[in-house]
């Protein structure tokens, strides 16, 4: 870790933003089958148990899009802060609920900081990163998101035993706490050095930049060429700087756009929220008879996927974005086809009284649909899950950083919210057929990312004017970048040979 222990650091803390949205993801997903949940609540359907899960969403869904303008006005930093702040709120709200209107309002207000950290979290950590760690950097985030859901699963398997409401209310009560601690963790923490630039403070900067690649050493040579690159990045861009959301449709930076809003709306199409929200349901049609079966494959679930993160985390910047997409979503789909057949083949539809559906699948099959279950999870753990998020942080200039990830957020959210309003009617009346319609979509992804998406690993923030000026078809630009890269080391070895 060595010099770069401070940036480990500052993206560790910072990446407490995805923690929140797993633990509340993982939370309700185990809450929607606890008895005493669906007494409290008259026993909702299925299309008011997808609003409840959803108006979490449509909360994200505004807080991405307001954190653009937040974040480039107040910094990076301070919106972390207040979002921290706001969930605690929505959280109390949610454990205090005394109806459904209560519950959807406390989910909404908890969603509205939840975009905003989703938002802002990983555009500061891949500020503050060194171009070579970046992904990794970044990959936090996910990983966060994975320990939120492990925890959350675990939690609701020792409440679920509490014979009160208390069985609900306390792991909706408990993540208050790791809000809490992420607003006090982030004093500690330094601004943005892109953000201190872009308003005027170069020395803060310059003091900032200090910390985290040379422990404080301001004369440190990576720490003044550094400082120089985002200076001059900075001042070319305010020649074009974006006044408005309507200037990110303009080019050159459209397709940017296009391909931001992309990748996170893939990452949702990957399904891998309908596993996370209904897996405990998904497991009981599968076989697993009885909520403790059920909740416990919920918890192996969530280990599984914190699990599989970590080689993400450590060589997601060896392996590059292109080919861990690429092969990230051909194990996504063949785990659903698989899945898909398996289920299909052998399913025996019967409904118990209070309305819940039972496929009666053969042992063979039920064990093998919960196996893809898991292979599914590693897929997705290993590629979509940091990478939908590594990909947008790191394409966009300054000026454009905020506004265009609050919009590429924003499609993440809209997605999410569509289909968590939508999963558990089809999961009930379509079952198998929604596992080869996210099958047909994630074979479709490989030809998408092979086509149209560029490598961006080990490029700084500001190389990426060169990535992505060329043609807009990623397989046939490698020559113009490979050209790129050829001058780039002959000025180097110019100037190492000027210097000796």
């Amino acid at each position: 870790m060595g010099k770069n222990f401070q940036a480990y650091f500052v993206g560790a803390v910072s990446a407490l933003g995805g923690f929140l949205f797993g633990y509340d993801i993982g939370v309700m997903s185990s809450i929607l089958e606890m008895e005493y949940w669906k007494v409290y609540f008259n026993r909702p359907s299925s299309v008011e148990v997808g609003v409840i899960v959803s108006l979490l969403t449509a909360g994200c869904f505004v807080g991405s899009l307001a954190a653009g303008w937040i974040a480039d006005k107040f910094s990076r930093k301070r919106t972390i802060m207040a979002s921290s702040l706001v969930f605690c709120l929505g959280a109390a709200i949610q454990c205090g609920s005394r109806n459904r209107g209560m519950l959807i309002a406390g989910r909404f207000v908890a969603g509205l900081a939840v975009g905003c950290l989703s938002m802002t979290v990983p555009v500061f950590q891949s500020e503050i990163a060194p171009a070579h760690i970046r992904g990794r950097l970044v990959s936090l985030q996910q990983w966060a998101i994975t320990w939120g859901l492990l925890i959350a699963f675990w939690i609701d398997y020792g409440c679920h035993f509490i014979d009160s409401d208390a069985s609900w209310r306390i792991p909706m009560g408990i993540q208050i706490v790791p809000a809490l601690i992420l607003f006090v963790a982030m004093f500690f923490i330094p601004y943005s050095p892109r953000w201190l630039v872009d308003h005027d403070q170069a020395e803060k900067a310059h003091q900032v930049l200090a910390r985290l690649r040379a422990n404080g050493d301001i004369n440190a040579p990576e720490v003044l060429a550094e400082l120089e690159e985002i200076k001059e990045a900075v001042r070319v861009e305010r020649e074009t700087a974006v006044r408005s959301y309507m200037d990110l449709l303009r080019f050159p930076i459209r397709r940017r756009i296009i391909l931001g809003v992309a990748i996170q709306a893939l990452q949702q199409l990957t399904g891998i929220n309908v596993i996370m929200y209904y897996a405990t349901s998904i497991f009981k049609q599968s076989g697993l008879t009885g909520d403790n079966a059920s909740l416990i494959a919920q918890g192996v679930n969530g280990v599984v996927n914190m699990l599989a993160t970590v080689p993400a985390i450590l060589w997601i910047d060896r392996w590059g974005r292109r080919k861990t997409l690429i092969f990230g979503a051909l194990g996504c789909g063949l785990t659903y086809f698989i899945k898909a057949v398996a289920t299909g083949a052998t399913q025996h539809k019967t409904y118990d009284e209070d309305g819940s559906l039972n496929l009666n699948l053969p042992k063979g099959a039920s064990y093998l649909a919960i196996v893809m279950m898991y292979l599914f999870v590693v897929s997705f753990a290993m590629s979509w899950g940091p990478i939908g998020w590594i990909y947008p942080s790191e394409i966009f200039p300054m000026h454009m950083r905020s506004k265009a990830n609050s919009i590429t957020t924003a499609s993440n959210w809209l997605f999410n919210f569509v289909i968590g309003l939508v999963a558990p009617i089809l999961i009930k009346k379509i079952t198998w057929g929604l596992d080869l319609i996210f099958a047909i979509i994630m074979f479709a992804s490989v030809g998408i990312i092979y086509l149209f998406f560029p490598e961006t690993k080990n490029r700084s923030l500001e190389e990426m004017e060169v990535i992505f000026t060329g043609s807009a078809w990623a397989h046939k630009d490698r020559k113009r970048i490979d050209e790129y890269d050829i001058t780039v080391q002959h000025n180097i070895d110019a100037k190492v040979a000027d210097k000796s």
